[in-house]
């Protein structure tokens, strides 16, 4: 599709809808993940299986700048009509991710130590994380080339792909859990081998779902793959994404760290609370994915009412779906709240911060939007400053709230700082229009 299609409600809306639904197979396959070892009438499986799946998690997000990143170059080259850049960007990331991964396989010893040095467990509970993380991480390279194919393939439209990579992966791992665990018998290994055949499966899809990219030259032009220029644009986006990205993750880690100074009542409430801001960034991330693709190719092309209009559009939509979720939020919070957790102490206390989630999904709205928007133009010096900025607001406000307000005034806090990295990049788009009046295509 090039930069001159008109941007519809019904584009937006196709580029948008498989992601909603492709990120929808992310909780259930945890839950599986839970379900099938919770077979097992033993407490340290379970352990086993939730901390190394979030140590692994939380490595493998490191390298999230890889989607962001590629899919903000594809499309600018998608908009200027570039097709062996775009076939050569998919090489840079597939290369950065196999290379990433085969990093991590060597550091393994290193990182898995560092872990438990945060995060420490039981004997027998660390001894079966670290079986799991060691099959796992094999599977590493995969992984994280897939966040290059996911990237790339979002820059062109292409999201059904998308949304049939997640669903082969997602499949694989859930009939692989059910046949190792519960059919051999082989407990939190056969959990690990699921999720390694399928990382895996899922590249060989992923680079399935890319054949056409392969049947241009430039795919292996390696002058071209390994241009200084291109090459240290890309490590600077990726750089500046990475920084933000670390700044959004501090801004989290103290939420929770300092969620523990009110009782364990409160923290366990405030970690039931976030799956509802989970469930705001996987309902946006749709129309954020849709920006992202449809302002690249028009700041690619130069095109700046093309881009207006792509911004527009996919925050309109944005919008709407905002606007369900916290009516949504409002009317099942409770009944939701009673779900995740069965104690009745943190049922109350969720209930009495409940009205931060249903502010959450129009307070995050902007913040949201313009990550996509911004993404899509490479603009990401202003990312991360802009992240930076909101990071100081966020702790000024930390200061100010917290004493006063106990737990009230830590959720204000980071509502504080939804509000100004909205507010910070809506104040940049200007800037982000002058540059693409002033973009040229590069050859």
């Amino acid at each position: 599709m090039s930069d001159t299609t008109p941007i519809t409600h019904a584009r937006v809306l196709k580029i948008a809808i498989p992601i909603l639904l492709a990120n929808i197979t992310v909780p259930i396959l945890g839950a599986v993940d839970t379900g099938v070892v919770g077979q097992i009438p033993e407490a340290e499986p379970i352990a086993a299986v939730g901390v190394g799946a979030i140590i692994l998690s939380a490595i493998y997000w490191i390298f999230g700048f890889l989607r962001m990143g590629t899919v903000g170059l594809t499309a600018q080259a998608a908009g200027e009509n570039n097709a062996p850049e775009v076939a050569a960007l998919l090489t840079r990331a597939l290369m950065i991710g196999l290379a990433g991964g085969l990093a991590l396989i060597l550091l393994q010893p290193l990182v898995f130590g560092g872990a438990f040095q945060v995060s420490p467990a039981s004997a027998e509970v660390e001894s079966l994380a670290r079986d799991y993380m060691r099959i796992r991480i094999w599977s590493a390279p995969a992984a994280i080339a897939i966040y290059g194919i996911t990237g790339w393939l979002i820059a062109q439209e292409r999201t059904r792909g998308v949304l049939l990579l997640q669903l082969w992966m997602n499949g694989v791992n859930v009939a692989l859990d059910l046949w190792f665990v519960l059919g051999l018998g082989w407990g939190v290994n056969g959990v690990a081998f699921a999720t390694f055949i399928a990382e895996w499966s899922g590249l060989a899809m992923g680079l399935w779902l890319c054949r056409a990219a392969f049947r241009h030259p430039s795919w292996r032009d390696w002058p071209r793959v390994f241009d200084r220029v291109r090459l240290k644009r890309m490590a600077i986006v990726n750089t500046d994404i990475l920084i933000r990205s670390m700044l959004l993750q501090a801004i989290f880690v103290s939420f929770l760290l300092l969620g523990g100074r009110f009782g364990d009542a409160t923290l366990a409430a405030n970690q039931v609370l976030l799956q509802f801001l989970h469930i705001t960034g996987y309902a946006l991330d749709g129309f954020a994915f849709a920006a992202e693709a449809l302002v690249g190719k028009a700041f690619g092309a130069g095109a700046v009412q093309q881009l207006r209009r792509g911004a527009v559009m996919t925050s309109l939509w944005g919008g709407i779906f905002a606007l369900a979720l916290a009516l949504v939020f409002w009317i099942a919070g409770p009944p939701l709240i009673d779900l995740m957790a069965k104690d009745p102490e943190v049922q109350a206390e969720a209930r009495r911060y409940m009205p931060w989630m249903i502010a959450a999904p129009v307070m995050q709205l902007a913040l949201v939007m313009f990550d996509g928007i911004f993404i899509g133009a490479t603009r990401s010096a202003d990312m991360r400053n802009m992240m930076a900025v909101s990071a100081a607001i966020y702790l000024a406000a930390l200061w100010v709230l917290v004493e006063p307000m106990q737990n009230h005034g830590l959720w204000l806090a980071l509502h504080v700082s939804f509000l100004a990295r909205g507010v910070t990049l809506a104040l940049r788009y200007p800037a982000l229009e002058r540059a693409a009046s002033g973009a040229r295509p590069v050859s």
